[in-house]
């Protein structure tokens, strides 16, 4: 079994941060080997591809966030962690962790959180 739980969300004001963090736990340990991504669903829209860490920490963010939010990871503590600077009102979401099996896994998987909702309002 594989759990990721967020934490971290809540209510900012415009031009505020917040640290989302992502915790994997379970029987099966596929987070040092897992593409970690940051998603967000915004009322009546689709859910987004936010940002992504590889295994070898390497990171893409999306257009919209970038030079605001960085992903990074932390193996030891198997978690993935969103830092959100210059929050604008657009932001406001439930971001969603996600872990996605490698280009080279033997056997594919994708797990998801439960979400985290990020308000940002003035």
């Amino acid at each position: 079994q594989v759990q990721l739980v967020e934490s971290g969300g809540g209510l900012v004001q415009p031009g505020g941060s917040l640290r989302l963090s992502c915790a994997a736990s379970g029987t099966r340990n596929i987070f040092p080997n897992s593409i970690m991504n940051w998603y967000r669903q915004a009322p009546g829209k689709q859910r987004d591809w936010v940002a992504s860490v590889t295994t070898r920490s390497e990171t893409n963010v999306a257009d919209s966030v970038k030079g605001r939010f960085t992903i990074s990871r932390d193996n030891a503590k198997n978690t993935v962690y969103l830092d959100m600077t210059s929050l604008k009102p657009e932001d406001t979401a439930v971001y969603y962790c996600n872990a996605q099996s490698p280009s080279t896994a033997y056997r594919r998987y994708t797990y998801w959180g439960q979400g985290t909702q990020v308000t940002v309002s003035s």
